[in-house]
């Protein structure tokens, strides 16, 4: 790519620098926006296709709008750069997703300008319609209120709540459908199919706008002349358009198919629409990666693309020979076991890529299923083919599975259902921040009846213990697993069945005892060594493999012996293995010093993983100093 001299980006310092500009010329500064964040991105990896995808309508929203007194509500965040960059954080913007910079996605205490913090979809339209009646109480009338939702994003049943109650609330409030035709992965199910229709079937929307142009924009219902032609309208929809408008069918004024990259007119069209009251969704068809030929040509990697050289669009990597990542262990591995195992079925909520079901999609195409972003759905969609005698792995990120926590409980734990829930990115996920840590799951599903709680020490016991789950009338299975490596080269040896609930011994030792789950034993047993070979002291490890049922046996072989007992979890806690461990410590009369390692009861921001792990303290240096402070 060509580098450009910056001719009025550099000058943007907020949406007030912005209004300065003459119309014709934000077509200039998109072009100077998609260069800056190419730059950004490619040597600082974060989110790129959604932003590329979204500058046009960024620039147009804040030159229309009068923000931060109109609220902006973005949905996810993924698509965001641009607004941060001219909302004040250009100077800024080298440290997007880094360890104390500026988060990759909006947050109320970063700027006046993030009226929401985002990271999970399908939020934006119940925020703004809050927002919009929060207003109206107030006698707030002169306030705009806006939501940006993804064609993904509408999947989501808490976005469709929204929709269903801003069509009878009658609040200020505008939703833009910003219509790409993918989330992370390809967009799937039969609202996409609807969306594609809607953008091929103009002849309603023509019809729609130039009844709308005829009114002169009189934005007083039902005065004549109105009155009349609504009625008209009505009519015409009934007998000809029938089923040919989903929003309309809320109560939506509905407005579009436009171009989401025509930023002259999207200003104009939003000019228009901030001078009709009620809710309307304005429908912008928009292309990820837009502007960038890479990008546009392969949408899925270039949602996130790590490095990569700006000028060929090229990943830079790293070609060392490096232990596997967990998530494609155990796409690789549910491979393997649906080739055994007939009843075995996949199921993902929109992240057949990250979750690595690529591979099961490839192979058993009937057998793997993408729900779209619906993890509700996903769960008890599941518990309905296990009802039915089927094997269900149902892969979720752990932060994501936060939302299914009733179905849960209510489809699957209830009824002991023989479902394998896959929490990918368990722990401390780094960069993402916030919003995407899994540090609650061990903690909200220990409480939980007929749950098998399990979580992986490094690779080889991740496929053993989906190997494990695997067996009928285990009831309600879970598996967790952090983001990233693992820790061995070798890890696809021949499938171990696991005893369910029991742990392992992993070092002896005399002078204290680790008490560990998950990935975060490495850290462990690392220590462990370095005491012994730094201090002459001895640690005992123990690797606990299952919170739930706990290994109560190991557990009295840890307290007979040792006085001195520390808890590591990548996860919070509360609530977690530590917790667990002093209940057992406590209902058996043990009176040995117990130290919890884990994320503290506070928001971790982002970072490198291993700076979080070292800001919460149970990096591989603070559990060597905690365990000889406490041996003393």
């Amino acid at each position: 790519m060509m580098e450009k001299e910056e001719k009025f980006l550099s000058k943007i310092d907020s949406p007030d620098d912005l209004k300065k500009l003459n119309e014709k010329d934000l077509v200039t500064l998109a072009e100077e926006l998609r260069g800056f964040i190419i730059d950004a991105v490619s040597v600082n990896p974060g989110h790129l296709g959604a932003n590329l995808g979204a500058i046009e309508l960024t620039l147009a929203l804040h030159y229309v709008f009068n923000t931060p007194y109109d609220r902006i509500v973005w949905d996810v965040g993924h698509q965001a750069y641009a607004h941060k960059i001219i909302t004040g954080r250009r100077d800024a913007f080298h440290s997007n997703r880094k360890y104390h910079g500026i988060s990759g996605f909006p947050r109320i205490t970063e700027s006046e300008y993030d009226a929401f913090g985002v990271g999970h979809s399908s939020t934006s339209i119940s925020a703004a319609l809050g927002m919009a009646v929060a207003s109206a109480l107030k006698e707030d009338n002169g306030r705009q209120h806006v939501a940006i939702i993804g064609d993904g994003s509408l999947t989501a049943g808490m976005a469709m709540e929204a929709l269903n109650n801003a069509g009878v609330a009658n609040s200020n409030l505008l939703i833009i459908l910003n219509d790409n035709g993918i989330a992370i992965d390809k967009n799937t199910g039969a609202l996409k199919e609807y969306l594609a229709h809607i953008n091929c079937s103009r002849t309603y929307n023509r019809f729609r706008n130039l009844m709308w142009k005829a009114l002169g924009g009189d934005t007083s219902r039902g005065k004549s002349p109105r009155g009349v032609i609504k009625r008209l309208r009505n009519a015409v929809k009934s007998s000809i358009f029938r089923n040919n408008n989903l929003f309309e069918s809320f109560n939506i004024r509905y407005f579009g198919p436009v171009d989401g990259h025509d930023v002259v007119n999207l200003v104009k069209i939003l000019n228009d629409l901030k001078k009709i009251n009620g809710p309307k969704l304005l429908h912008c068809v928009t292309t990820k990666g837009k502007g960038y030929d890479s990008a546009e040509k392969d949408q899925v990697r270039f949602h996130a693309p790590g490095l990569f050289d700006k000028n060929t669009g090229e990943s830079v990597v790293d070609n060392a020979i490096k232990p596997e990542k967990y998530q494609d262990v155990f796409g690789k591995t549910i491979v393997e076991l649906a080739k055994k195992n007939s009843d075995i079925v996949a199921i993902t909520p929109a992240m057949t890529t990250g979750s690595s079901l690529t591979y099961m999609m490839n192979e058993f195409p009937d057998r793997t299923f993408d729900v779209g972003i619906a993890e509700q759905h996903a769960v008890t969609f599941a518990a309905g083919m296990a009802a039915q005698g089927l094997m269900p792995f149902c892969n979720i990120y752990s932060t994501f599975m936060q939302r299914a926590f009733d179905q849960v409980v209510h489809d699957v734990a209830i009824q002991n259902l023989d479902v394998v829930l896959c929490l990918d990115r368990g722990g401390l996920v780094g960069e993402d921040g916030a919003t995407h840590h899994g540090v609650y799951d061990l903690s909200y599903f220990r409480g939980i009846p007929n749950m098998t709680i399990s979580a992986p020490l490094n690779e080889r016991e991740l496929r053993n213990l989906m190997y494990t789950a695997q067996d009928k009338g285990n009831g309600p299975f879970v598996i967790r697993y952090p983001r990233g490596r693992g820790v061995m080269i070798d890890w696809q040896t021949p499938f171990e069945k696991l005893e369910i609930g029991k742990g392992r011994k992993l070092i002896e030792g005399r002078d204290a005892a680790i008490v560990s789950i998950g990935h975060a034993g490495n850290f462990a047993i690392k220590a462990s060594e370095i005491i012994k070979k730094e201090y002459g002291k001895e640690v005992a490890v123990y690797d606990m493999r299952f919170l739930k049922p706990i290994d109560k046996e190991l557990l009295h072989d840890v307290f007979v012996k040792h006085k001195r007992v520390i808890t590591v979890e990548d996860g919070t806690i509360i609530g977690g293995l530590g917790s667990a461990v002093m209940e057992f410590a406590c209902d058996n009369r043990y009176g040995a010093k117990i130290k919890r390692l884990g994320v503290p009861d506070k928001v971790i921001e982002q970072g490198t993983p291993n700076e979080l792990y070292e800001e919460c303290g149970f990096d591989v240096d603070s559990i060597v100093k905690i365990t000889m402070d406490l041996i003393g």
